[in-house]
């Protein structure tokens, strides 16, 4: 198959599917991290995604990853040579992709493990308000997958877990004096406001857009 309409059917099955869901082509680089002239340049079949990104959208739009890869114009029938080996290779992406989020869930358990091995341990000496080291996890818990996923090169939920960790942190903090010094520190979460704009600016800053083709 000529390159140059694979790219054409591959970005007229994500115009379709982004439509279809009714979503605009901001909306959908928001959820891949991707900057909307990326998947303007998709659609146009100026460019195309990697595999990862094929199995996201895949993953996004509820479709098989070879509905991607078929021509939207062609009757139903045997898949080409190419669309089968890009088949098997989403089909190894998305298995990677399993284990990952095992990886994932076995960091969450551990965390969440160590913060009731806290608990059980305070409380055993009958010291008081030790459930406050279930708030603390929160926050932690965010820095484990942050971490585990910036490795992976996985930014699509970074935002949203750098702001569990801001808000975490504040409010774990907040608990604490009040509960420790019965001191009312609200006023601490306003460092959450521009926190959180920082956050957004961050991420529209450094938001993954799509080298202009040769």
């Amino acid at each position: 198959m000529d390159p140059e309409n694979l790219k054409s059917q591959i970005g007229v099955n994500i115009a379709l599917q982004r439509k279809r869901l009714g979503m605009t082509q901001l909306e959908l680089a928001e959820k891949l991290n991707y900057s909307d002239k990326a998947v303007s340049k998709w659609e146009r079949g100026e460019s195309v995604p990697d595999v990862l990104t094929l199995v996201q959208l895949a993953d996004l739009f509820e479709i098989p990853v070879n509905q991607l890869l078929e021509d939207p114009n062609a009757l139903p029938g045997n898949p080409g040579k190419l669309e089968k080996a890009m088949t098997q290779v989403s089909e190894k992406a998305l298995k990677r992709k399993a284990n990952k989020n095992v990886i994932l869930g076995l960091s969450s358990t551990l965390v969440w493990f160590v913060a009731l091995l806290v608990f059980v341990f305070i409380s055993s000496f009958d010291l008081p308000d030790s459930w406050i080291a279930f708030f603390y996890a929160v926050p932690v818990n965010a820095v484990v997958l942050l971490s585990l996923r910036s490795a992976w090169r996985d930014y699509r939920w970074n935002r949203i877990l750098v702001s569990i960790i801001v808000w975490g942190t504040l409010i774990s903090l907040y608990t604490t004096f009040l509960v420790f010094l019965n001191f009312n520190m609200w006023k601490i979460f306003l460092l959450g406001i521009p926190g959180e704009i920082a956050v957004f600016l961050w991420f529209r800053l450094f938001r993954t857009e799509e080298p202009e083709p040769a």
